[in-house]
Order: structure tokens, then sequence, then C-alpha cells
């Protein structure tokens, strides 16, 4: 009787704590709605990719995504073009916080949501799209619904996404499996406009070693890597993420460091980030736990047809 009443007591303030972490992170990911509506009906709608594909594994782990997500903005801005279409015509600097939401929105939708969800946020992104143009400093031209440069914010992402989940997650995916996270992933890129995408760890590696000679730093992207370290409503929110913006310089490759200039030594990313990035990740993902978003998806997608 004795022990029972000791586990209760210390049952329920963990269980406190779980939920207000919980909320925190929800509310610092995706805002205060979760659009439950996109992910739960209709029965039998496995969505574009299925609660068996590898793209849920990865996009499931949340601090892989959110650190991938920060390492994945940073390399995006290393594009010159991209990053003018971003300085001209996003509000991150003045709304950073929903920025953030309606990114996660649209990876979430577009992995958990149901098949008109995702074609209906994939749509919206194509219509904002073809109003996004203009010229660089420079006097080079860009618009936002350029082939090219929608295959460059593909791979940048969701390179850093699976290089999140590597690092991140208790049990890494195997070569074979990140290669077939790599061409399930294509179709978003497809759909939304993009050419010639990399469905390989091969391919991916092939075509970041091309786009090389055309990344370089600038005003903006510097601007980005600022606004990251101190972006946050809160004290603790800024700690964390400070600890997430860390973890995610950790996750790029040493050309792209130096081009933003970020003198992070290697005995300090591993011995200091790496170590509080998995501790930190081991957190969120015990905190998050079942995700109601995934378990209504999965609930859509495992359910029979009516």
């Amino acid at each position: 009787m004795g022990a029972g009443i000791g586990t209760a007591r210390w049952r329920r303030p963990v269980a406190v704590l779980r939920a207000r972490l919980l909320d925190e992170i929800n509310a610092t990911v995706h805002g205060d709605d979760l659009h439950l509506e996109r992910y739960d009906q209709p029965a039998g709608d496995p969505g574009l990719f299925g609660p068996d594909s590898v793209v849920w594994r990865v996009h499931g782990h949340p601090a892989g995504m959110l650190v991938g997500g920060f390492a994945a903005l940073l390399l995006q801005s290393l594009h010159p073009l991209a990053m003018a279409a971003v300085d001209a015509h996003s509000d991150f600097r003045a709304d950073p916080t929903g920025r953030l939401h309606r990114t996660a929105r649209f990876v979430t939708t577009t992995t958990l949501g149901s098949t008109a969800a995702a074609e209906q946020a994939i749509a919206a992104v194509r219509r904002i799209h073809l109003r996004i143009r203009g010229t660089t400093p420079d006097g080079r031209s860009y618009r936002a619904d350029d082939p090219e440069l929608l295959t460059w914010v593909h791979v940048a992402e969701v390179h850093c996404f699976l290089t999140g989940y590597q690092r991140l997650a208790a049990t890494p995916l195997t070569a074979a499996e990140c290669d077939t996270y790599f061409a399930e992933v294509a179709i978003i890129a497809e759909r939304l406009g993009a050419t010639a995408i990399p469905r390989s760890r091969a391919e991916v590696a092939y075509y970041l070693d091309r786009i090389r000679p055309e990344l370089r730093v600038t005003p903006p992207a510097l601007e980005v890597l600022r606004l990251l370290r101190g972006f946050g409503r809160s004290r603790r929110e800024r700690l964390a993420v400070r600890l997430l913006t860390n973890a995610s310089i950790d996750l790029l490759p040493g050309w792209a460091r130096a081009e933003l200039a970020v003198r992070r030594p290697w005995l300090v990313r591993v011995g200091w980030d790496r170590p509080l990035a998995w501790a930190g990740g081991r957190i969120m993902v015990w905190a998050c736990g079942p995700s109601q978003i995934r378990a209504a998806a999965h609930a859509r997608a495992t359910s029979a047809k009516p």
C-alpha cells in the first residue's frame, strides 16, 4: 500500500510536467490550434505517405525535425536567389513565430494530413509562389516557382531533416531506409513544381556538391542566423532555442559553417552541443509522447473505409 501511494505521489507531478512541456512545444511549433480536422478524416485515407512510410518515422521525431529544420533554414539561406526572395517577400523579421508555425504546419499537413488536406496545402503554396518574383541587388532575377530553386529548397530541407533524425533518434535509419526516405519525400517537391529531384543519398550528395559553387553568404543570411540565436518569447524558450540552434549548426557541412562565419570548435560541438542536443531531444520525445496529430492521422489511415 505504502509503495503504491508513493508511486502515485510522483506520477502526478511527472504527468503535470509532461503535459506542460507538451503544451509549450505545441504552442511554439504549431501555435494555439493544432487543426486536427486536417488529420482525422476521412477513414481509410493514408494521405500522401501512410503510417508504414519512412517519412512518417523521420518527420515524427520532434527533436530531429526542430534541429534539422533550423539547420535547413541556415543552409537554404546560402542560396542568394532563395534568400533574396525571403528577404523581400517574407515577414520573418516581424513575425518569426508565425513563420515557424506556417512552415511546421505545411510539413505536418503534407506528411500526416489527409490526401485532400495535403493537396490543399501544396496548392496554397503554389499560389503564393506565383506572386513572388524580383531582382537581387546584383541584378539577377528570381521567381519562387523556378523549378531549380524549388529543388534547392527541398533538398536542403530534407537533407537536414534526415541528418537531424540520424543524429538524435534512438534507432537511426539504415542506408536503404535513407534512400527510401529521399525517394518518398520527393513527391512533395514534385507537386510543388521542382524538377530533377534527387531520390537517394548518392544523388543528394552529388547535387549538393554540384550546387556548392552557387552558394554564398549574404547579409540577409547572416540576419537569419542572428534571429535564430535570439528567437524566443521567454528566457526559457530563448535558452532552448539557443541550444537547438547550436545543435543545428553542428549538422551543417563545414563549408556552410565557414560561409556563415560560425566559429564553434569541433571539441565544443562534440563535447557540449551534441550531448545537450541528445539530452534535450530525449526530453522532447518523452514530453511529446504519442502526438495528438500523429494519433489522429494513424486512426484515420488505419480505419476501415465506410
